[in-house]
């Protein structure tokens, strides 16, 4: 990457989180939560180093190193290169940046997608990473007939067309954003600087938009694919196999790697019941534990570990996952599982999401940020802050907002708002134009489809962001928006899942928790002393133990997997059935989030 002073030395990374390891350690006691969830691909699958890839490589004529945004091509290819050479071959370099067009002229060509300036929202790209080349200079690129190996390598080193085998570097989005973070990398062909959250709505609006697409177009055409986040000394394995793994995995059960963040309203139950992570942190906010736009999948062979995107799944199994929703929804995982921390923390901010139409002509997204609240853990105290009061007059509550925005004057929420005491295991609905904020004391699972980006910020407690600056508010936004009918009664009414017994046997029942019309996800608890056997009726299942120690799931196929309380698991369509098995000493309880 441009303006990084040591080509020899890795992407600098800001974050307080932990370099994913590149061999999987014990997991401690075999109750705990494991961070790095992996598929088993059996001995000999997963390789490390430039040197055993050059070993591989080196009777090519001709080889493509393409790959992700973020990638830090300059050490990648020096190293690479050098083992060749150390093999006796002479090696002629073709950096596909040279190729671009002018970053002025992409700059130009993007502008429309990238929203208001000061905006954290753009919209959806529909750009081919070839709109960024030139195509007169990409037919200019010429192989040497008289060295032993070409090579073209960077971001879309695919488009120069040559024959050879094609090695494909993933990164995790997580990653990347660390790596965005501390200025080590910038935008696909874009080579300037800028702050942080316009450099992440490019990414989420345009480069990822792009890449995602790209990276579909070549999967069936990848060879190897790399772990790109240990840049000296990369995991890499057959893409082949991996897409045999693919396939069984999209007919069994798997996890994606969580990730975990801190925020200015974080708690700490997330540090008090998930060891392995840094404690070295002001608190976590976030857990993403099935935010799958950014979260990888984990393969393992003989405790080594390569991670790639969840879209490699999606793109290859989509049907098997998603079963009769696939037409509707495509190679678009639909639901979110992720965490919510305000144990000893502060209140989220007052907010809501947009309407369906509302995220479609403004935003380009296919579906909208419908969300729900389930409980998971929450202080005698804690509360949820939804809808609105009875007596709710519109153009008060603006002009409150609005005037706190300017001068910071604190706002009587409750004088707008209605608050309700938090019960543990309860579910509240949070469908698309509801006033709503999770209050302090809580540990919330936010069930959702999947958008994640889309929050309309209207007061968040006069509090700054962890770096000390003030986040933004979104008044304008959210006023076109909320839904002032949600009041009154109408809130308990509409907004509070009735939970129904739906099936009750001597060692198990079957809760339903009842969504919402605009939700297209249902909910339901398993709760069961010994086991329990469930069809997936052709819908994908996404499930966490909620209660309980530890569980294992078998699925028909014969694949069997122990899972931890709070650990999120899938259950693709495909797999017909599974069964689960409580292994703790007390009952277990399983939400399960699935498709109407």
């Amino acid at each position: 990457m441009k303006g990084n002073t040591d080509i020899l030395a890795p992407l600098k990374r800001k974050t307080s989180q932990f370099l994913m390891p590149q061999v999987k350690g014990e997991k401690g006691s075999n109750l705990n939560f494991d961070l790095y969830p992996a598929y088993e691909l059996g001995p000999g699958k997963i390789n490390m180093g430039y040197a055993d890839l050059a070993d591989y490589l080196s009777d090519q004529k001709m080889i493509c190193l393409d790959g992700f945004s973020g990638i830090n091509w300059e050490l990648i290819i020096t190293l690479f290169a050098s083992k060749l050479k150390e093999k006796g071959l002479s090696v002629n370099l073709i950096n596909i940046d040279s190729c671009l067009k002018p970053e002025g002229s992409i700059q130009n060509m993007i502008e429309p997608f990238l929203g208001e300036e000061e905006s954290v929202w753009g919209t959806r790209a529909d750009l081919n990473l070839v709109d960024f080349f030139d195509n007169s200079k990409l037919r200019s690129i010429q192989v040497q007939e008289d060295v032993d190996v070409n090579i073209v390598y960077g971001c879309g080193a695919s488009l120069a067309n040559v024959d050879g085998s094609l090695v494909y570097f993933d990164l995790p989005k997580n990653e990347l954003q660390y790596r965005m973070r501390a200025g080590s990398v910038t935008n696909l062909g874009i080579f300037s600087r800028k702050e942080d959250f316009k450099t992440y709505k490019h990414f989420y609006f345009i480069d990822w938009i792009v890449l995602n697409a790209e990276k579909k177009k070549l999967a069936s055409y990848i060879d190897v694919i790399v772990d790109g986040q240990h840049d000296e000394n990369p995991s890499w394995a057959l893409m082949p196999e991996l897409s045999t793994a693919l396939k069984s995995m999209s007919k069994s059960v798997f996890r994606v790697r969580p990730w975990f963040e801190p925020g200015a309203w974080g708690g700490e139950w997330i540090k008090e019941h998930i060891t392995g992570l840094n404690t070295e942190v002001p608190n976590y906010a976030w857990a993403f534990s099935l935010i799958v736009p950014e979260n990888g999948i984990l393969f393992q062979s003989e405790e080594k570990l390569l991670e790639i995107s969840f879209d490699f799944l999606m793109n290859q199994e989509a049907e098997n996952v998603l079963g009769e929703h696939y037409k509707k929804f495509g190679n678009e995982f639909p639901i979110r599982f992720n965490f919510l921390d305000t144990y000893n923390g502060g209140n989220l901010s007052i907010q809501c999401h947009p309407s369906l139409e509302y995220i479609q002509q403004v935003f380009g997204e296919n579906i909208t940020q419908d969300e729900c609240y389930y409980i998971l853990d929450c202080k005698k105290d804690a509360s949820v802050y939804l809808g609105f009061q009875e007596d709710i007059n519109p153009d008060q509550f603006r002009t409150a907002l609005e005037k706190s925005q300017q001068d910071g004057s604190e706002i009587s929420i409750t004088d707008y708002v209605q608050q309700h005491k938090s019960k543990k295991h309860e579910l509240y609905l949070i469908p698309n134009g509801t006033i709503h904020s999770a209050g302090s004391g809580n540990m919330v699972l936010e069930i959702s489809a999947t958008p994640y980006i889309f929050t309309f910020k209207m007061y968040d407690w006069l509090r700054l962001d962890l770096d000390g600056k003030p986040r933004p508010i979104n008044i304008n936004h959210a006023f076109k928006n909320l839904k002032f009918h949600l009041k009154g009664e109408q809130v308990s009414q509409e907004l509070f899942s009735n939970t129904q017994l739906l099936e009750s046997e001597n060692e198990f029942e079957v809760y339903h928790y009842p969504t919402h019309p605009d939700h297209f996800y249902d909910v339901r608890r398993f709760d069961f002393d010994e086991s329990i056997e469930v069809q997936t009726h052709d819908s994908c299942q996404v499930m966490m133990l909620v209660e309980g120690q530890q569980i294992s799931i078998e699925t028909k196929e014969g694949y069997e997997q122990k899972l931890g309380y709070a650990e999120t698991f899938v259950v693709p369509a495909a797999a017909e059935s599974f069964k689960l098995i409580n292994l703790g000493s007390e009952r277990a309880k399983v939400i399960n989030a699935y498709l109407k």
